[in-house]
């Protein structure tokens, strides 16, 4: 048998949670599954609940959302008896996770909107804690995903919504297998698979995942100790296995030993969490009087204690300066975040050291984030001089080996010198394999000996010829051509932003006046802004690597001080334009001031408001932005300087991200093999840095073959027989779409570069929406769809700027022209509306506009106003008929709608049953009649409202 058919799976599955140690109880229904809870919370708690104390045990556990029940499942609980004793009881034994009592079940049937019935559940107390969905080898695990997702907003929350005590979701065809936390808000990339502690996968379920992972014991650690409740996002986040033993070995050193450690995990791994999760238990042992979590400049003290406060509510009270810090090491606070500065003056500066000197024997932890910038220093030999039983730790995603070690005073120093042995490794060839950061695509522009290609321009690269040459007026407006010319493509039609870092401050403000003059003659109208202090104007021709960390003098006023007069109002002439732009008032006049455009800049570049952000040092490391996707180089950058500059672009955010492109004007590609190979293996430089333009081209046409023998021609998709075929032809072009979405990114790329005819590929796009629509009408039915489940990732093909509006602005060319010139015009605008998913629904509409109003429209300028009078009007009349065929309450309908559009919920069938004036359906009636009318509510705001924005 080639195809593991589910249930097979699913048999075994269960048989092997039974010997590991699971309790296997047939649960059919929810009516078992609350007898089942109440029989396994009294031999769990040791008491006996009479019926209508359970009932108010019940009442506890209805309430609240998904992260409030996560808060209620691992509190302590009290409920008065009937004889009016008070009791007091537990969901979940939390510090000894393995006293808690494990069953498994298999199709329970929960009905909500729809009945549904659910794979392999993991009880815990006889609370639904793990879901289990299994899917047959062959299919993809993003439909199980999607599935769950359905189950989401069906069924979890119908009855005593006891589903939504899920922790985690296990998802697997068999051979591969993930994990999540259970937060509706996240995407499939936000889905993990487990590994060994090598960093080896673990994906068969049968075959090592169950055994390891789902163990009894180390599942229930998993809940217990290992999911964050995100309290500023109210989600629930899980680590992941490299986190996890991260976190487990540094435990471990701690309880057991007291020697010092270092965690080398890649850049845009998530070293945060993973240090707040350590620093978080630390905290509960009796032995540790303090964890001190020390980064080492001024924006990451209060971007640490934001974020350690998000994962646990006022964990972290801020350091406002060196006093406070002292304060918070006398009193009881245990978990405190500094600057490596204000640590350094704690125990240095004569008026401190009454108090500082009471912890000298104290057992305190340090956990140093990137441990190699601040480390280098006398500030390290002073904490282990000062203070006599103390743990350092450190995390970094570059260490310091030999190779890439600087002289400083004390000589070159190692991150293993410093913190004695790696305690846990997780490279960025791990990470690029895991898909939680994104392959580099890099392209060196300028004069190379090498074959005709749309980089090869002429532009010095060679750092051998004269500085004045690198920093001719010529090569830079070049440089600036280059950047206006494809910025458009490498960030997708400005779907993501860009930085641009720059050797000096003198060559920066250079660049910005060419590209603010180029603006202001009308060449380009992208959003630019610029951060630079006076580190910066340290000459960067030997680039060792290190990228001085401008703000990490943001608390001293020298910070602006060190620039020269001319930089210091060029800096204020660049600051005025940014408050043009946004509206601020930010100055270079005190270095609050400026701190504060730090933060606004920072926060601006996040909520891509900023197309180029110009740099020398600044927001080169620590900084993350999963919106930032390109990286313009005109700088001399060496290993871990080269590598976490890169990195700002490598941050997984969707599939329209396909990987972090690096632009460089310099000829740095001996660097950035040296800096790759430095921090994993030669080896890796295929698997961290994208294939060559060529490569892609190849593939894409092999996948165009694929899909002319699934679908010879455009209407063979019309004659596909069944779903199967129809799911075939759906992964085939999905395929194209996915190249095609990197293909785009190169600067060689027309459609002439494939064997495919571009009208071809939007005919075939416009029958591969058609499906996409017909999986999405079966939504409202009883028979689910093979398709249903199947993620078409639009938005690899929606593109922001096709809305209404563009059309409108079509409509005006369109009448503008003359006669011959207008087929072209109408062409593209009927193109438009069969490709573009958002503008299909409306369709018939745009259309019967170009033939029954536009021809008698005399002025171009009053189309806009004539559209918005029609679109009024038909909206008018669909809602009137909507109203009168289903017989509702108009007042009650548009409040409906407005509430749908505001609060971004789909309406509950009991809500809209409501809107019905005069008699009721009957219960036999009420799901179909429920279900049509939703349907036709969902379809007049698409039609109608959705993608109006601007209109």
């Amino acid at each position: 048998m080639s195809k593991q058919p589910e249930q097979i799976l699913e048999e075994q599955l269960v048989a092997q949670l039974q010997k590991l140690g699971y309790a296997f109880v047939q649960l059919k229904n929810e009516q078992d599954l609350l007898a089942n809870l109440k029989t396994q919370l009294e031999q769990h708690n040791n008491i006996q609940f009479t019926q209508k104390e359970f009932e108010r045990v019940l009442n506890l556990l209805n309430k609240g959302s998904v992260f409030e029940k996560a808060k209620t499942l691992r509190g302590s609980q009290h409920l008065v008896r009937d004889n009016g004793d008070n009791l007091y009881f537990e969901f979940l034994q939390t510090e000894h996770w393995c006293q808690n009592r494990f069953q498994v079940t298999q199709q329970v049937s929960m009905e909500g909107k729809y009945k549904n019935r659910y794979d392999v559940t993991l009880l815990i107390n006889g609370l639904p804690l793990v879901q289990i969905e299994l899917k047959r080898r062959g299919l993809e695990l993003k439909e199980a995903f999607n599935q769950i997702n359905r189950y989401q907003r069906h069924s979890f929350g119908a009855g005593a919504a006891l589903f939504q005590y899920v922790q985690l979701f296990v998802i697997s065809n068999g051979v591969n297998t993930k994990y999540y936390a259970n937060n509706k808000t996240q995407t499939f990339k936000q889905t993990f698979y487990w590994t060994d502690r090598e960093n080896q996968r673990l994906t068969n379920i049968l075959n090592g995942f169950t055994s390891d992972f789902l163990e009894p014991c180390h599942i229930s650690k998993m809940i217990c100790k290992y999911i964050v409740l995100n309290e500023a996002h109210k989600v629930l986040m899980v680590l992941r296995p490299y986190q996890y033993y991260a976190v487990e070995a540094l435990i471990d050193r701690v309880k057991n030993s007291n020697k010092n450690g270092y965690v080398w995990h890649t850049t845009g791994s998530g070293k945060t969490l993973t240090s707040f999760k350590a620093s978080q238990i630390l905290t509960g042992l009796p032995q540790i009087k303090k964890v001190v979590f020390v980064v080492d400049r001024k924006d990451l003290d209060y971007q640490t204690t934001k974020e350690f406060n998000s994962f646990s509510k006022g964990s972290i009270d801020g350091t406002d300066n060196t006093k406070a810090l002292v304060k918070q090491f006398t009193d009881d606070t245990k978990l405190i975040v500094t600057t490596i500065q204000k640590l350094n003056t704690a125990i240095s500066k004569k008026q401190y050291l009454d108090q500082m000197e009471k912890l000298k024997e104290e057992r305190i932890v340090f956990i140093f984030d990137e441990c190699h910038r601040s480390q280098f220093g006398d500030t390290h030999k002073r904490i282990k001089a000062f203070f006599n039983n103390i743990q350092l730790f450190g995390f970094t995603g570059t260490p310091i080996f030999a190779d890439n070690a600087v002289k400083n005073e004390l000589g070159k120093r190692t991150t293993k010198e410093l913190f004695g042995e790696c305690l846990h490794k997780y490279v960025i060839t791990d990470a690029i394999r895991d898909e939680n950061v994104l392959k580099f695509a890099v392209e060196y522009v300028g004069r190379y000996k090498r074959k005709d290609t749309a980089t090869e321009v002429d532009i010095e690269v060679e750092d051998i010829d004269t500085q004045e040459l690198m920093e001719s007026p010529l090569r830079l407006e070049k440089i600036v051509d280059y950047i206006i010319a494809n910025h458009h493509r490498k960030t997708h039609s400005q779907a993501f932003t860009a930085m641009f870092c720059i050797n000096s401050v003198d060559t920066l403000i250079k660049y910005y006046d060419i590209f603010q003059h180029k603006k202001e003659a009308g060449e380009h109208s992208l959003k630019i802004a610029t951060i630079f202090s006076y580190a910066a104007n340290e000459d960067d021709a030997d680039a060792n690597g290190f990228i001085p960390e401008e703000l990490s003098v943001a608390e001293e006023p020298k910070v602006l001080y060190g620039l020269n007069v001319h930089t210091r109002e060029k800096l204020d002439e660049f600051i005025s334009h940014y408050n043009q732009l946004f509206d601020t008032k930010f100055s270079t006049r005190d270095s609050e001031s400026f701190y504060n455009y730090y933060k606004d800049i920072s926060k601006k570049v996040k909520e891509k408001k900023i197309d180029i952000l110009f740099v020398v040092n600044m927001f080169l490391t620590g900084f993350d932005s999963p919106g930032l996707n390109t990286l313009y180089v005109d700088k001399n950058l060496r290993y871990h300087g080269l590598i976490q500059a890169y990195s700002r672009t490598n941050r997984i955010l969707d599939e329209k991200k396909s990987q972090g492109n690096i632009v460089v004007f310099r000829n740095l590609k001996n660097a950035t093999d040296e800096a790759i190979t430095l921090f994993s293996n030669k080896k890796a430089i295929e698997e961290i840095i994208m294939a060559p333009f060529e490569d892609y081209v190849e593939k894409f046409n092999n996948e165009y073959d694929e899909l002319l023998k699934i679908t010879p021609t455009v209407n063979s998709v019309n004659d596909l027989q069944s779903e199967e075929e129809e799911l075939a032809f759906i992964k085939a072009f999905r395929e194209l779409m996915r190249i095609k979405n990197i293909l785009t990114a190169f600067a060689d790329y027309d459609m002439d570069s494939v064997e495919m005819p571009e009208q071809l590929f939007e005919d075939y796009k416009s029958k591969y929406l058609d499906l996409y629509d017909k999986a999405k009408s079966n939504d409202q039915k009883e028979k689910v769809s093979i398709l249903e489940d199947v993620d078409f990732e639009l938005e690899l093909i929606h593109r922001d700027e096709i809305n209404v509006s563009y059309i409108i602005q079509l409509l005006i060319k369109l009448k503008a022209n003359s006669k011959k010139d207008t087929t072209q015009v109408e062409k593209e605008i009927f193109n438009l509306l069969n490709t573009e998913a958002p503008l299909r629904s409306k369709r018939e509409l745009i259309e019967k506009f170009i033939q029954d109003n536009l021809p008698v429209l005399e002025n171009t300028d009053d189309i806009p106003e004539a559209f918005e009078r029609f679109w009024n009007k038909e909206q008018q009349t669909a809602f009137e008929q909507l109203v009168e065929e289903e017989k509702l309450s108009a007042d009650k309908t548009e409040k409906m709608i407005e509430d749908y559009l505001y609060a971004e919920r789909e309406p509950l069938r009991d809500e809209v049953l409501e809107l019905l004036e005069g008699d009721k359906p009957s219960i036999l009636m009420r799901k179909k009649t429920g279900d049509r009318i939703l349907g036709k509510i969902v379809g007049f705001v698409e039609k109608f409202i959705n993608g109006m924005v601007g209109v």
